[in-house]
């Protein structure tokens, strides 16, 4: 049993936890494709060999990219795939909503708790200003380059004149520090001090940042292990800081490596042959899928078609790749032979 004590207009957050719990958190601004797929299966698949609890949660707290119609078919694909939820959009559940855009008041909260603590501070930078810190050479892969703290030391007066002409961001302040953990599938990880610098947490425009949305709903609904793409591995830092600000305990990560094409890119949403409606559509079998996926990782050494379900007595950390796996198009091609 989870129990959760929500404690003032602070958003403060205990809990007490008696199993592990998990979720896969896509973004609807788009198709999945077959590397959306594996993350979601090797998150589920470690769920449930550890008998644990499975979320979906719908991330479209942006909602100029989002679309609920393509929410409403990652749904569908995902079952088609053999994979199931314990709680979910479609299915409720006691930590609901569980779409990201019905839950801005408690991000609102949580803002209100960072200022309250001096973790925020408002940043006037312009996008040209921006850019020019984009061109230089530093900064984290998958974040962007690091802000090198432009606003962070600005006066009170300061800030206050530049409000009157423009309405600011809000950037989180980095803790000096080295920040480490071990991740569960890619081993040992260390980052510098500052990591990536200050990050956006509400944007000038007013959308929450997607380092805010996500830590706060992974504790609100007590997730206990996060699987990702190791496109993320550098978000975890960011997140980490903000669990220990608010007090709340910080999740076990597993980053997985991405499946790329054969010009070293990481798939995309934009390629119709890494589609999974495509392959579904095509009349390929899910099996066939889960089969190719499970090779990919390292559960098995040839892709042969499984259910999902037949996977989870052969799920082991150990066994998962920590090398970035190549797909080629001879590789697609089998995969999608009906």
């Amino acid at each position: 049993m989870i129990r959760f004590c929500h404690l003032d207009l602070t958003c403060h957050v205990k809990a007490v936890l008696t199993l592990i719990r998990g979720r896969f958190a896509p973004t609807p601004s788009g198709r999945l494709h077959i590397g959306n797929a594996r993350s979601a299966l090797l998150a589920w698949l470690h769920i449930r060999a550890a008998e644990g609890q499975f979320i979906l949660r719908i991330e479209d707290i942006d909602k100029s990219r989002s679309r609920a119609a393509y929410a409403e078919q990652m749904t569908n694909e995902l079952r088609w795939l053999g994979l199931d939820w314990d709680e979910g959009p479609d299915i409720g559940g006691p930590y609901g909503p569980y779409v990201q855009s019905l839950r801005e008041e408690r991000f609102q909260h949580a803002l209100e708790t960072l200022g309250l603590n001096g973790k925020l501070y408002p940043c006037f930078c312009s996008r040209a200003e921006l850019a020019a810190i984009a061109s230089a050479p530093h900064g984290l892969e998958s974040e962007g380059p690091a802000y090198p703290g432009t606003c962070r030391h600005h006066t009170e007066e300061d800030r206050a004149s530049r409000a009157a002409a423009k309405q600011p961001s809000l950037r989180f302040a980095m803790p000096e520090r080295e920040i480490a953990f071990d991740d569960m599938a890619m081993g040992p990880q260390r980052f510098a001090p500052g990591a990536g610098g200050d990050f956006v947490v509400k944007r000038a425009d007013g959308v929450i940042g997607y380092q805010l949305a996500v830590v706060v709903d992974d504790a609100a609904m007590g997730v206990t292990h996060v699987v990702r793409g190791c496109d993320l591995l550098d978000s975890t830092p960011r997140q980490m800081a903000l669990y220990e600000s608010f007090g709340w305990p910080i999740p076990r990560f597993g980053h997985i490596p991405l499946l790329v094409g054969t010009d070293g890119r990481r798939l995309a949403k934009r390629d119709d042959a890494v589609m999974l409606g495509e392959i579904r559509a095509a009349g390929t079998k899910p099996e066939r899928v889960v089969g190719w996926l499970a090779y990919w990782s390292g559960l098995t050494d040839r892709p042969e078609p499984l259910a999902a379900a037949e996977l989870i007595p052969l799920f082991d950390w150990a066994s998962v790749s920590r090398d970035t796996v190549v797909v080629t198009p001879e590789a697609l091609r089998e995969l999608a032979c009906v």
